[in-house]
Order: structure tokens, then C-alpha cells, then sequence
């Protein structure tokens, strides 16, 4: 369990409640998205990599064929048993390790990249950034990746946090808008150097049920601290508003990869 005061009004949210749908529904990310990570270098054969709040593996499960081996840690055991469960499936020989970003143990320079994707604003940077230096190797990068529907440009989405916001008013976790990142962040500047950033827009086709079970899975309803009756009460009326919806349908995200190199000091 999470209790931020820069999320959702300091209201406590867990993924961990929601880790069998989040499993089912979660794993959206387009082969572009991961195109983009190999054609930085990493995440490739000959590397090991740990990817910090990882859920249920997305990133290691859907990196596998390019060779890398991963490490998977996340904060919550039943993201963690989903991960495992899912790579067995699959035949992937994936480590997974309950862990936060702030308490992972492992020796200095062991690590060719740490990942973090769709959590790093759930670090304590203060804690985590100093722990990723020292377990990169002297070459090490450091990848923060994050991606969010724009419901400026998707009447769908729109509605659809509409129905969030209707039961849960305190969730801060929509209205996406694309941002612009200028270069090292002052967060990162002591320990690491920008190397690659990029942003850009990728269209994730979905279903009705799996945008709904996205949606559910989301910080406002499922992974919140909200009633059974209320989380039911808007699956009732999501899933009336959804059956209104072509059958499939396009989704506009926004994309931004900020990959930085370790600083030797």
C-alpha cells in the first residue's frame, strides 16, 4: 500500500488489490514501444537489467526475446506472484524479487540497466536514485519510461476518467497532456547525465472489455482504497457506456523515454 501526498489527495492506493485483472489487462504497450527501447541499446543480449516497480512483468516478459537477463522487482507480493505466474506460462526464466525502489539489496555495479517504467513518480528519489548509481556498472543507464492516453484527443478516454472522477474525485491520476522534457532534470544532475530523451504519440488498440479492464485496473478503482459496492457500481456503468463503443477502437498515448548514463564522480 501507497499513502503519497502528491497522489489522489493522500488517499492510500495498492496495485497489489487489483493484480489479477492488472495481469489480464495491463500488458498494452504496442511493439513499438519496445522497438524504441532496443534501438537505444538496451535491454539486449549480454545485458542484465533490473526493472524496478515491474507489477507483473510486463517489461522483462515482453523484452525477453531480445536476450537481456532481467531481474523484475516490485513493491507488492501479488504483482510478484502474477509476474512468475505469467513467465512459467510463457517458459521464461524471469527472477522476480518483492522489492521497492528504496530496498532492493544487491552488490555495486552488477547491473548494465535499471528500468522503470510507468513508476518512477512513486519513487523517493531522495533514497532510490543514490541505490541505482551504485548497483549500475561504471557504463550503466538508467531508463525511465512512461505512457498515458490523451483524452483532450480520445472522446472514449475522456468519458471513461469522466466515470473515474464521478466515483472517486480524488483521484489525480488523468487528463494526461503532453509535456516537453529540456534536458537532465535537477533530480538526476548529481548522479547521471541525460543521453537520450525522446517523446512522441502511439496509437494502443483495445476492446471494450480490455480498455474497461485498462480502466479498472487504473489508481481511481481498483488499485484504490474505494468500497466494493462503489468499484462495483462503476464497473455497472462503465461496462453500459462501453457496450455504446465500436467493438475496437484506437486510443492515442503519449510516450516519453528519458534514458541517462551513470556519472562516474
Amino acid at each position: 500500500m501507497i499513502i503519497n501526498k502528491d497522489f489522489d489527495r493522500g488517499n492510500a492506493f495498492d496495485f497489489g488489490r487489483t493484480s489479477s485483472d492488472y495481469a489480464k489487462y495491463r500488458d498494452i504497450y504496442p511493439d513499438e514501444f519496445y522497438k524504441k527501447i532496443v534501438g537505444l541499446g538496451l535491454c539486449v543480449k549480454g545485458q542484465r537489467v533490473l526493472d524496478l516497480g515491474t507489477g507483473t512483468g510486463v517489461l522483462p516478459r515482453n523484452m525477453y526475446k531480445y536476450g537481456a537477463e532481467f531481474v523484475g522487482a516490485d513493491i507488492s507480493e501479488n504483482q510478484i506472484e502474477q509476474a512468475r505466474l505469467l513467465s512459467k506460462e510463457a517458459g521464461m526464466n524471469i527472477e522476480y524479487i518483492v522489492a521497492s525502489a528504496e530496498n532492493f539489496d544487491f552488490p555495486d555495479n552488477i547491473f548494465d540497466v535499471v528500468t522503470a517504467c510507468q513508476c518512477f513518480q512513486y519513487f523517493d528519489k531522495n533514497i532510490a536514485l543514490p541505490k541505482i548509481h551504485k548497483a549500475l556498472k561504471e557504463n550503466g543507464c538508467f531508463c525511465i519510461l512512461f505512457m498515458a492516453g490523451l483524452p483532450d484527443e480520445s472522446g472514449i478516454a475522456k468519458q471513461s476518467e469522466d466515470l473515474v472522477l464521478k466515483y472517486n474525485p480524488d483521484w489525480t491520476g488523468g487528463r494526461m497532456k503532453r509535456y516537453s522534457i529540456p534536458g537532465t532534470p535537477p533530480w538526476a544532475a548529481d548522479l547521471f547525465t541525460a543521453k537520450n530523451i525522446m517523446t512522441f504519440d502511439i496509437n494502443v488498440t483495445f476492446t471494450r472489455q480490455s480498455w474497461h479492464g485498462r480502466m479498472k485496473t487504473c489508481r481511481g478503482i481498483g488499485a484504490s482504497s474505494l468500497s466494493e459496492e462503489k468499484i462495483a457500481a462503476w464497473e455497472k456503468e462503465h461496462m453500459e457506456y462501453m457496450q455504446s463503443m465500436p467493438e475496437v477502437f484506437d486510443i492515442l498515448h503519449f510516450v516519453s523515454v528519458m534514458n541517462f548514463s551513470k556519472k562516474i564522480n
